[in-house]
């Protein structure tokens, strides 16, 4: 019976194909796009091309007829159970009919072989889980005698008789690209003197050792000095005195930004000291980023890293590692099944990385070994005891007593190597520092080591000496991997002391965290566009490209998002002033990626590339959008229509696969006609613009359409002032008003005494809100169930203690309580062809939600739009909540970085601020039926405070510090946009007690393609030139990729390399690939995905479309190393998780 009833379907599905297929052929009329890559078309289109297409289209779509029977046979499974479903998607109410916008994609499926990894990946079981960590530790707070946090630590005289004490002393400063002071303000008054006198001082003594971390300072340094010093700089740095550790542009934040962010400012350090210097930094040095993400460990190794440094650890985990001695560990990753991505961490045991918490467990004694803090200079010890000169009566005695805090703190290790960091924030600025400390120093270093007895070799060091050290030591004992154990997780969220957990700054200044993901998909964007009209320009000689000041725009857009990922700018934790400087700098790069975007665009749709260099116009194509200053949230451009002369919009997918999203631009009338590239008009909803709460424009409309992009594609509409049955116009719906509101040309009503609760709903999920306009369930067509989504606001406040909530810190004073509304919110319904929506106006916020009435990716989820005005409240943070049946326990999953999932635990032993994680795209909860995700278009903290809730905090308005040393609150709060999806999905084939013991999870293919939807929306441009005069003709579709590439791959990034002299371009560019792990537990049945996955292959040649791709070869992720077999490829292979870098030369 089974047998007959899959071949009953098989059959009937093949003959479903076919008659579509014909009705295909028979009709190109109806259909507005082909699937496959278009042949050029142009306006105005000739008969000839017009046949001629249509005989290319009945070519593809035989091929593309074979391809999809043979997919049929995998998806006979899906289909049968599709039938025993009954019949997919309700019709809908008349005003939202969406069979006209259904996309011809029949759901393509996951290799089942792709689904292998998820499935296995939860098998690891590394020495220290930490998740297993936090379960272990009590979280008191005992004190710990000279060490508060730690224990007394003892030792025996002869305990390095048959191994001497290795000590290296590293002297280093730590310099902050912002914080109490803006960059170029830190620079010109400290920064610039440290490198000066750094020159001077290493060449009076081989001995003396120096390191630095932030690129920006030095590249900035590196611009003003002469040729002498550079040299000198570069004699340092090969005989060793001077390391580079990190190399990235900056120190950056490890919980806020998105990986895009974190690889870039990594290539733009390296890039620079490659073309500089002739540099590769081969250690990293992280010592004051507030927790520690396990994707910084993959990026380093992945950049050609083999060891790393941390500093800021939970108290308790410090002292947990201490008392293990497991402070040294292989970092491996949650997600690897083998040992490819463990790096050896080394993490700092103390309270700070200053000179009282470097030499060992009391400060008090450490501190009088800060030579800066002599008696009559600026800073003293706060322990009471001074610093004294070191002379030939006292070394002795200070010798013995420095040694014994090595010796203390080298117990906390496994080896008889000790590090001991010597620096602080902008230290050795002044000439007088640096012979202060390295000249007591040197005393102290000679008497140690001429005195046999005391069993030590002490001299100074950079980070690598260390670890060379170190790793000479395991070699010669016994490997390194029994030696050291191997960790897996991550190490948030922080507290440096009692209940102090820095969960504030994963949302502080939430305006900023949103621009800079604006920011990054803009640049994304012009990277791509400008690498590919860059081989156009050069191809067809057109100077005018070629000498643009592009490429220059390109690295100070870079530098300028390079900066933000330094751990006080997206951190939302520096000075107000120097917050305006950060945004400034975001805010004049946005303006002018515009022309690099416009110009490469324009130069890729012309048809005759030679009249870009004859044409006069200054500014081809204009964004949709415009922002008018560095704190004001980006508005609609107006584009004024006519009759006679069509408006031309440019519209380009950044997206690696084909996509159907909806298209909305700003008009200044209401009776508009959308034209295709076919010449056909598409279907167009007319929304109000409204002025306020209840008035609309009568000189602006909005309007949205469907548009089916190719993948990394443009496409042109033509867009008319015309009378047209595609048309149609929303109507609104008011709720809860008094008064009159005036609608011009909607149809506008007012819901006068409505009892029953505001629905609305597509094709995939009906929705439910209450009376006050707040979404209550949802229900999954197919599916009788409803499902309690309930969205809610909240406050929370700050404690009454001392030390209350800051920039850094969220201490707050109990539970978040409910939003309160005196009375019933105005709420504002729209119903439309393309979209309905429910806005709910409550006094701080507008919370805005929308269903897209389409087929494929963009209607399975819910958007939520929320624009946040707290500038009236005192010390409160304002939260949504999402709470549902879904039985989570107290267990929840965070996203790290936007590249891999971190499984949380919402635990009771620890403070409420302990339970909030830092979320940069998505967070979720999941039973064994269902996960509610939401995914975010903006880093913010998240949490989940009880069984089937998330929560995500939106902005908070602090009126003290929380003494972290930035000396003011947070209270310049600007009107932010957070934006939102909620998406819903059933698991399949789950185990629930394999999810507990899990430290791993993935999203699903499909929240995987929504994250990617929301972070890099269409962009649309208008063109600005007039096309009537015949020589400017421009292609209706131009397609960049020949396919979509696999569901799992991400193109992160097509990065123009710079050329080795001079400060233009190479012919090569980085190409950046991203290969995802998802989850297969949810079907992929009916969800329209535009590709499909194929192990993490991909055919070279085929990749991109117009161009040939002359080489390929691999290479390390921040182009630092050309692995040694490095040749030309031909097929790229990608393992799931891996980001790779690739050079890659087109013509």
């Amino acid at each position: 019976m089974k047998l007959s009833r899959q071949f009953t379907v098989f059959g009937s599905a093949i003959f479903c194909v076919v008659i579509f297929s014909l009705y295909l052929m028979l009709d190109r009329g109806h259909l507005d796009y082909p699937r496959g890559p278009r042949q050029e078309g142009s306006f105005p289109q000739g008969q000839l091309s017009i046949l001629q297409e249509k005989i290319d289209h009945l070519e593809r779509l035989l091929a593309e007829n074979n391809e999809i029977i043979s997919n049929i046979r995998d998806s006979v499974i899906n289909l049968s159970e599709s039938v025993e479903d009954g019949p997919k998607g309700s019709p809908g109410n008349a005003s939202q009919g969406s069979a006209h916008l259904l996309s011809s994609q029949l759901a393509l499926q996951a290799d089942p072989k792709d689904c292998l990894f998820a499935s296995q990946s939860g098998s690891q079981h590394p020495d220290v889980q930490m998740l297993d960590v936090y379960n272990l530790i009590p979280f008191d707070n005992p004190d710990g005698g000279v060490w508060k946090q730690g224990f007394d630590i003892k030792y025996e005289a002869d305990e390095w008789d048959r191994e001497p004490l290795q000590v290296f002393v590293v002297p280093h400063s730590h310099n902050d690209p912002g914080w109490l002071k803006t960059f170029n303000d830190y620079f010109r008054d400290k920064t610039q003197y440290i490198f000066n006198n750094m020159v001077l001082k290493l060449k009076e003594d081989a001995s003396r050792k120096f390191m630095w971390s932030e690129i920006s300072y030095l590249a900035k340094w590196w611009d003003i000095i002469d040729i002498p010093k550079k040299e000198a700089v570069k004699s340092l740095l090969q005989s060793g005195q001077l390391e580079i550790v990190t190399g990235g542009w900056v120190m950056p934040d490890e919980a806020t930004p998105h990986y895009f962010s974190l690889i870039d400012q990594l290539i733009e350090g390296h890039q620079w000291l490659e073309k500089n210097l002739g540099v590769k930094p081969r250690s990293g040095w992280a010592i004051d980023p507030f927790g520690h993400s396990p994707t910084m460990a993959y990026l380093l190794k992945r950049a050609g890293f083999s060891h790393m440094l941390i500093q800021r650890v939970h108290y308790s985990v410090k002292k947990h590692f201490s008392a293990q001695k497991t402070l040294e560990f292989f970092w491996r990753q949650n997600w690897d099944l083998g040992s490819v991505t463990d790096i050896l961490c080394h993490m700092m045991p103390f309270y700070s990385y200053d000179i009282p918490h470097t030499c060992g467990p009391d400060p008090k004694i450490c501190c009088q070994f800060d030579f800066k803090r002599l008696p009559g200079g600026r800073y003293g010890c706060p322990w009471g005891v001074p610093p004294e000169a070191i002379s030939p009566g006292n070394v002795q005695s200070r010798a013995q007593m420095l040694l014994d805090q090595y010796r203390k703190k080298s117990k906390l290790f496994r080896t008889k190597v000790l590090l001991a960091p010597l620096g602080d924030d902008f230290r050795f600025n002044e000439y007088t520092e640096w012979d202060l400390q390295y000249r007591n120093y040197e005393q102290l270093f000679n008497y140690m080591n001429s005195q046999p007895h005391l069993k030590v070799k002490i001299q100074f060091g950079t980070l690598s000496d260390y670890f060379d050290a170190l790793e000479k030591v395991v070699a010669a004992e016994k490997s390194a991997q029994s030696l050291f154990p191997v960790l897996s997780g991550d190490f948030f969220t922080y507290a440096d002391r009692d209940d102090h957990y820095w969960s504030g700054y994963f949302t502080s200044r939430p305006f900023y965290k949103r621009m800079d993901r604006i920011m990054e998909s803009r640049l994304r964007a012009a990277e791509t566009l400008y690498y590919l009209a860059l081989k156009q320009a050069q191809k067809y000689k057109i100077t005018k490209f070629l000498s643009s000041p592009h490429y220059t725009t390109l690295t100070e857009a870079r530098r300028n998002l390079g900066l933000f990922q330094h751990h006080d700018a997206i951190t939302g934790t520096a000075k107000d002033w120097v917050v305006v400087d950060y945004g400034t700098r975001l805010f004049q790069s946005l303006n002018s990626l515009e022309k690099v975007i416009g110009d490469s665009a324009f130069l890729l749709v012309l048809k005759d590339k030679k009249t870009f260099q004859s044409h006069p116009s200054d500014t081809f194509l204009e964004m949709d959008t415009k922002q008018s200053s560095q704190d004001s949230l980006p508005k609609k451009v107006i584009i004024q229509l006519s009759a006679q002369e069509p408006r031309y919009l440019v519209v380009y997918n950044p997206f690696e696969q084909e996509r159907d999203s909806v298209v909305s631009i700003c008009v200044s009338s209401a009776s508009v006609k959308v034209l295709a590239d076919s010449g056909k008009p598409v279907e167009v909803q007319v929304s109000a613009i409204w002025n306020d709460v209840k008035s609309t424009s009568q000189t602006a409309y909005e309007v949205s359409f469907l548009a089916h992009m190719p993948p990394l594609g443009l496409k042109v509409y033509r867009v008319l002032e015309s009378q047209s049955s595609s048309t149609h116009l929303a109507e609104y719906f008011l709720y809860n008003n008094d008064g009159l509101a005036e609608g011009g040309i909607f149809h506008t009503k007012n819901m006068v005494d409505a009892g029953e609760a505001i629905t609305t709903e597509n094709s995939f999920l009906t929705l439910w809100f209450d009376t006050s306009g707040l979404l209550e369930k949802v229900r999954m067509k197919g599916e009788s169930k409803q499902h309690e989504v309930k969205v809610q606001f909240l406050w929370y406040g700050t404690t009454n203690k001392r030390d209350k909530s800051g920039a850094y810190l969220f201490l707050p004073d109990g539970q978040g309580q409910p939003y309160v509304s005196l009375r019933r919110p105005f709420v504002r319904v729209t119903r439309g062809r393309i979209y309905s929506e429910v806005t709910c106006f409550l006094e701080h916020v507008t919370h805005k939600v929308r269903l897209y009435n389409i087929q494929g990716i963009e209607g399975q989820s819910i958007e939520v739009s929320n624009i946040v005005d707290i500038r009236t409240v005192h010390n409160r943070e304002i939260v949504m909540r999402m709470s549902s049946k879904i039985n989570s326990q107290d267990r929840y999953y965070t996203d790290l970085n936007g590249y891999q999932i971190q499984p949380r635990r919402t635990m009771s032993k620890l403070p409420l601020q302990a339970n909030v994680y830092p979320m940069s795209t998505m967070a979720y909860i999941q039973d064994a039926e269902y996960r509610l995700t939401l995914l975010s278009a903006q880093a913010l903290g998240a949490s989940s405070m009880a069984p089937g809730q998330i929560e995500v905090f939106m902005d908070r308005r602090l009126m003290q510090d929380d003494n972290r040393g930035l000396g003011q609150g947070v209270h310049d709060n600007k009107i932010t946009a957070n934006l939102f999806r909620i998406l819903l999905e059933r698991r399949s084939g789950a185990n629930v007690e394999e999810d507990k013991k899990s430290a791993v999870s993935y999203p699903s293919l499909l929240s995987h393609m929504t994250s990617s939807f929301l972070n890099h929306p269409f962009l649309p441009m208008v063109l600005n030139v007039k096309l009537s005069s015949p020589a400017l003709e421009i292609l209706s579709e131009l397609p960049l990729l020949q396919a979509s590439l696999p569901c799992d791959i991400h193109l992160v990034n097509l990065r123009t390399i710079q050329s080795k002299t001079g400060k233009g371009y190479s012919d090569e560019a980085a190409l950046i690939l991203h290969r995802k792990g998802f989850d297969c537990q949810f079907s992929s049945r009916g969800v329209g995905l535009p590709c499909s996955t194929t192990q993490g292959k991909m055919s070279v040649p085929k990749i991109f479309n117009k161009f040939a791709v002359e080489s390929l070869i691999p290479s390390s992720l921040s182009l630092m190393h050309s692995p040694p077999d490095a040749h030309n490829i031909s097929e790229i292979s990608l393992s799931p998780m891996e980001i790779s870098t690739f050079r890659i030369r087109l013509r």
